[in-house]
């Protein structure tokens, strides 16, 4: 009897245990995300308080997603070398540094600078955490649940960053929205201290610095030439120069890739076309999601005249279904494959976009209320699907490589999105003759994401293992 109560106690120790680990890594997986949508609220904010215009706020969302997208592709084979752990807790406090920083920059520029090390944290964050819980959860279905709690925090993240951010906005500033992540950061680093092991690691592994340097290159080349080019005019030589750069360091990167010994993205993935469909997918459906997560806000503050508050509100219906339509998502794609539920999602945020052309200062909230419930659903749909079945067409030892290509294309993305809207505001006599065109645009790209789905994801999950299984 007394044997039983102390494994019933011990159980009960371990699961407190497991549920304090998955708290700390949740924690720095729901900053991450937080900080892309809080700041979207924030930006009239931040240009009222420091000036700059719809340039000057594209750098302050950029600056993040641009070093995000440049060094996911590393950090996995960095968690590799060093340990996991060690990369969580050090991008834990660059987090937690930078914000504390961010919520005192007293111009513009040091913002945007400080953003692109929030960006560098997140990048560290977002890999080792995926790493941490695999060995904290080595039973498979135990696995699937942590990891199933850990990706609803994404949809978590989504729906509270613009009420959050309003409500922070409006009562308190603009800067409070980055001293939010302190008291989150300083839990998180206190669970996963002394709650997680150090995983398995390789000081002797080696690290392709020549692609990452060639792949930052090409993503912050290409960046400034599609943010800027409106500025300094497309046919200006400080463009052509970025664009002759992003495509050398592009040719360079795959360059790079086919002779390393340990490359950031084994190009014999490539040669799967449902992966490549894949990762342009990701690119599509994050220009999409980002580039209205840009306009909006800024719609309802400058062009109607709602305040903070309401404006985060206004966005629920786009944020809303990223928090629990995913779990629906992935039981589709468990009985039918990812063909239909992605080309549908597509569909149905193009149609969501479409339907917010129509909007100005006198539309009904009505219209502007579906057009964003379909994009919310749209996304919901597609981006669960879309990570099966890339991770479902890579090999068994490529997988991790496969993901992390995944989501820098998906923040790559993001960068494009925003830049798109910025490019088309800025050249448009009018904010509201510029978010017509600018959306537009995203609608046609969402079009294409369907089409693209369509054509190349699979129907059912047939993936490479069970190829190469089938073939042994």
């Amino acid at each position: 009897m007394e044997k039983a109560e102390q494994i019933r106690s011990s159980n009960s120790s371990s699961k407190l245990a497991k549920a304090l680990l998955l708290l700390g890594l949740s924690l720095g997986y729901f900053m991450v995300l937080l900080d892309t949508t809080v700041v979207s609220i924030a930006l009239p904010a931040i240009r009222t308080d420091l000036g700059g215009g719809i340039e000057g706020l594209q750098w302050v969302v950029n600056a993040y997603t641009i070093v995000f997208s440049g060094f996911l592709l590393s950090m996995g084979g960095l968690a590799d070398k060093f340990g996991a752990k060690r990369l969580y807790l050090g991008g834990l406090t660059l987090f937690l540094i930078a914000s504390a920083a961010s919520a005192v920059c007293p111009s513009l520029g040091a913002l945007i600078a400080i953003r692109a090390i929030l960006g560098l944290g997140g990048a560290c964050l977002m890999p080792a955490s995926l790493s941490l819980l695999a060995h904290a959860f080595p039973e498979a279905g135990e696995r699937a649940r942590a990891l199933g709690i850990w990706a609803a925090v994404t949809g978590g993240a989504m729906a509270a960053g613009p009420v959050v951010g309003g409500i922070l906005v409006d009562t308190l500033g603009w800067r409070s929205i980055f001293l939010v992540n302190l008291p989150l950061a300083l839990l998180s680093l206190l669970l996963t201290s002394l709650m997680i092991r150090e995983t398995p690691h390789n000081p002797k592994k080696g690290f392709d610095a020549s692609g990452q340097f060639t792949a930052i290159a090409a993503i912050g080349a290409l960046s400034f030439a599609l943010m800027e080019g409106q500025v300094y005019g497309w046919g200006s030589p400080i463009i052509i120069s970025a664009c002759s750069l992003a495509v050398l360091s592009a040719i360079l990167f795959f360059r790079v890739e086919a002779i390393g010994k340990a490359p950031l993205l084994p190009l014999a993935l490539l040669r799967s076309p449902t992966l490549v469909a894949g990762i342009l997918a990701g690119m599509a459906i994050n220009i999409g999601l980002s580039g209205i997560l840009f306009v909006m806000p800024l719609f309802f503050q400058q062009a109607i005249g709602s305040s903070a508050h309401i404006a985060g509100l206004s966005l629920l219906p786009l944020t809303i279904p990223l928090a629990f339509n995913p779990i629906f998502t992935g039981r589709i794609v468990g009985q039918i494959g990812a063909k239909i539920p992605m080309t549908f999602g597509f569909c149905l945020g193009a149609m969501g976009t479409l339907l917010l052309v129509w909007a100005d200062q006198s539309t009904s909230y009505a219209i502007m209320f579906f057009g964003l419930l379909f994009i919310g659903f749209g996304v919901s749909f597609t981006i669960p699907a879309l990570m099966a079945a890339v991770i479902s067409s890579a090999p068994k030892d490529h997988t991790g490589a496969a993901a992390g290509a995944l989501n820098s294309s998906r923040q790559l993305g993001a960068t494009i999105g925003v830049a798109i809207i910025s490019s088309v505001l800025t050249g448009s006599e009018s904010f509201i003759t510029g978010m017509h065109g600018s959306l537009i645009v995203l609608t046609i790209i969402l079009v294409g994401g369907s089409l693209l789905s369509f054509a190349f994801i699979g129907g059912r999950r047939k993936t490479v293992n069970q190829s190469q299984d089938a073939k042994d």
